[in-house]
Protein backbone atom coordinates (compact mmCIF):
# COMPACT_ATOMS: atom_id res chain seq x y z
CA UNK A 1 0.00 0.00 0.00
CA UNK A 2 1.18 3.37 -0.46
CA UNK A 3 -0.18 6.59 1.24
CA UNK A 4 1.26 9.95 0.41
CA UNK A 5 -0.62 13.30 2.08
CA UNK A 6 -0.08 16.58 0.90
CA UNK A 7 -1.53 20.39 0.65
CA UNK A 8 -2.65 21.80 -2.87
CA UNK A 9 -1.85 25.15 -3.86
CA UNK A 10 -5.15 26.59 -2.75
CA UNK A 11 -4.67 24.93 0.69
CA UNK A 12 -6.50 22.20 0.79
CA UNK A 13 -5.32 19.24 2.87
CA UNK A 14 -5.84 15.61 0.89
CA UNK A 15 -4.09 12.59 1.02
CA UNK A 16 -3.99 9.66 -1.39
CA UNK A 17 -3.64 5.94 -0.51
CA UNK A 18 -3.37 2.81 -3.02
CA UNK A 19 -4.20 -0.93 -2.30
CA UNK A 20 -4.39 -3.78 -4.50
CA UNK A 21 -7.14 -5.76 -3.02
CA UNK A 22 -7.81 -9.56 -4.51
CA UNK A 23 -10.94 -9.32 -7.02
CA UNK A 24 -11.97 -7.98 -10.16
CA UNK A 25 -12.38 -4.21 -10.29
CA UNK A 26 -16.15 -4.75 -10.67
CA UNK A 27 -16.36 -6.65 -7.07
CA UNK A 28 -14.25 -4.14 -4.99
CA UNK A 29 -16.52 -1.56 -6.44
CA UNK A 30 -20.17 -3.91 -5.13
CA UNK A 31 -18.35 -4.55 -1.90
CA UNK A 32 -17.49 -1.24 -1.47
CA UNK A 33 -20.90 0.46 -2.49
CA UNK A 34 -23.69 -2.45 -1.66
CA UNK A 35 -24.82 -1.80 1.72
CA UNK A 36 -25.47 -5.63 2.41
CA UNK A 37 -21.24 -6.42 1.69
CA UNK A 38 -20.48 -3.22 3.81
CA UNK A 39 -22.48 -4.35 6.86
CA UNK A 40 -20.65 -7.65 7.04
CA UNK A 41 -17.00 -6.14 5.91
CA UNK A 42 -17.70 -3.41 7.70
CA UNK A 43 -17.46 -5.64 10.85
CA UNK A 44 -15.60 -8.81 9.42
CA UNK A 45 -12.46 -8.34 11.77
CA UNK A 46 -14.22 -7.43 15.13
CA UNK A 47 -14.19 -10.01 17.93
CA UNK A 48 -17.19 -8.53 19.54
CA UNK A 49 -19.85 -7.11 17.48
CA UNK A 50 -20.73 -3.86 17.36
CA UNK A 51 -23.81 -1.23 15.28
CA UNK A 52 -23.69 -1.54 11.70
CA UNK A 53 -26.64 0.26 10.11
CA UNK A 54 -26.42 1.32 6.22
CA UNK A 55 -28.41 2.76 3.57
CA UNK A 56 -27.40 3.86 -0.05
CA UNK A 57 -29.07 5.08 -2.67
CA UNK A 58 -26.52 4.29 -5.51
CA UNK A 59 -27.25 7.01 -8.09
CA UNK A 60 -25.76 10.32 -8.88
CA UNK A 61 -27.41 12.76 -6.12
CA UNK A 62 -28.67 9.69 -4.41
CA UNK A 63 -27.13 8.91 -0.62
CA UNK A 64 -25.27 6.63 1.62
CA UNK A 65 -25.97 6.69 5.19
CA UNK A 66 -23.68 4.63 7.28
CA UNK A 67 -23.70 4.76 11.70
CA UNK A 68 -21.53 3.03 13.13
CA UNK A 69 -19.44 2.07 16.55
CA UNK A 70 -19.40 -0.21 19.80
CA UNK A 71 -22.81 0.98 21.21
CA UNK A 72 -25.67 3.64 20.96
CA UNK A 73 -23.63 6.25 23.44
CA UNK A 74 -20.51 6.12 20.96
CA UNK A 75 -21.59 6.24 17.25
CA UNK A 76 -20.09 7.16 14.60
CA UNK A 77 -22.43 8.61 11.43
CA UNK A 78 -21.54 9.29 7.51
CA UNK A 79 -23.18 10.63 4.90
CA UNK A 80 -22.21 10.56 1.74
CA UNK A 81 -23.65 12.46 -1.85
CA UNK A 82 -22.90 10.57 -4.99
CA UNK A 83 -21.35 12.71 -7.28
CA UNK A 84 -19.95 10.40 -10.25
CA UNK A 85 -20.72 6.26 -10.72
CA UNK A 86 -18.92 4.82 -13.52
CA UNK A 87 -19.36 1.24 -12.23
CA UNK A 88 -16.47 -0.98 -13.98
CA UNK A 89 -17.08 -2.80 -16.88
CA UNK A 90 -15.81 -6.31 -17.11
CA UNK A 91 -12.47 -5.70 -17.14
CA UNK A 92 -12.50 -2.07 -17.01
CA UNK A 93 -11.78 1.30 -14.35
CA UNK A 94 -14.28 2.54 -12.32
CA UNK A 95 -14.65 5.38 -10.18
CA UNK A 96 -16.89 6.72 -8.00
CA UNK A 97 -16.68 10.61 -6.50
CA UNK A 98 -18.76 11.60 -2.73
CA UNK A 99 -19.01 14.53 -1.08
CA UNK A 100 -19.14 13.21 2.86
CA UNK A 101 -20.28 14.73 5.57
CA UNK A 102 -19.12 12.84 9.15
CA UNK A 103 -19.74 13.16 12.91
CA UNK A 104 -17.87 11.00 15.65
CA UNK A 105 -19.26 10.33 18.98
CA UNK A 106 -17.52 13.42 21.12
CA UNK A 107 -19.63 15.74 18.22
CA UNK A 108 -16.49 16.31 15.72
CA UNK A 109 -18.05 16.79 12.19
CA UNK A 110 -15.71 17.19 9.08
CA UNK A 111 -17.14 17.36 5.15
CA UNK A 112 -14.50 16.56 2.89
CA UNK A 113 -14.61 15.00 -0.92
CA UNK A 114 -13.87 11.48 -2.26
CA UNK A 115 -12.63 10.56 -5.49
CA UNK A 116 -12.16 6.38 -5.57
CA UNK A 117 -10.73 4.53 -8.59
CA UNK A 118 -10.97 0.99 -9.36
CA UNK A 119 -8.17 -0.62 -11.80
CA UNK A 120 -7.80 -4.04 -12.80
CA UNK A 121 -3.82 -4.69 -12.37
CA UNK A 122 -2.15 -7.90 -12.34
CA UNK A 123 -3.69 -9.90 -8.93
CA UNK A 124 -6.24 -8.02 -8.45
CA UNK A 125 -7.30 -4.32 -8.29
CA UNK A 126 -5.51 -1.29 -7.38
CA UNK A 127 -8.33 0.54 -5.77
CA UNK A 128 -6.95 4.27 -5.32
CA UNK A 129 -8.57 6.97 -2.76
CA UNK A 130 -8.23 10.63 -2.90
CA UNK A 131 -9.95 12.42 0.14
CA UNK A 132 -9.39 16.57 0.46
CA UNK A 133 -11.04 18.88 2.17
CA UNK A 134 -9.16 17.80 6.05
CA UNK A 135 -9.42 20.28 8.90
CA UNK A 136 -6.01 19.62 9.89
CA UNK A 137 -3.04 17.28 9.04
CA UNK A 138 -3.47 15.52 12.31
CA UNK A 139 -7.15 14.27 11.31
CA UNK A 140 -5.55 13.72 7.71
CA UNK A 141 -2.86 11.43 9.02
CA UNK A 142 -5.57 9.86 11.69
CA UNK A 143 -7.58 9.13 8.04
CA UNK A 144 -4.49 7.71 6.38
CA UNK A 145 -2.91 5.51 9.39
CA UNK A 146 -6.25 4.60 10.61
CA UNK A 147 -9.49 4.68 9.30
CA UNK A 148 -8.19 3.70 5.74
CA UNK A 149 -6.17 1.18 6.53
CA UNK A 150 -8.98 -0.31 8.14
CA UNK A 151 -11.23 -0.52 5.91
CA UNK A 152 -8.85 -1.77 3.31
CA UNK A 153 -8.08 -4.71 5.74
CA UNK A 154 -11.75 -5.48 5.82
CA UNK A 155 -12.61 -4.97 2.37
CA UNK A 156 -9.56 -7.15 1.71
CA UNK A 157 -10.65 -10.04 4.76
CA UNK A 158 -14.39 -9.74 3.09
CA UNK A 159 -12.81 -10.54 -0.50
CA UNK A 160 -11.22 -13.26 0.24
CA UNK A 161 -13.40 -15.26 2.97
Amino acid sequence: MTTTGSTTDEGTIELRLTRVLPATPAEVFDAYTDAEKQKIWFSILDETPGIVEIETDLRVGGVQTAVWGPDRDNLFRETQTFVVIDRPAADGVGRLVTESTGSSPDGMTMSTHIDITFEPVDGGTLMTVVQSGFPSVEVRDFFASMAWIGAFDRIAAFLTR
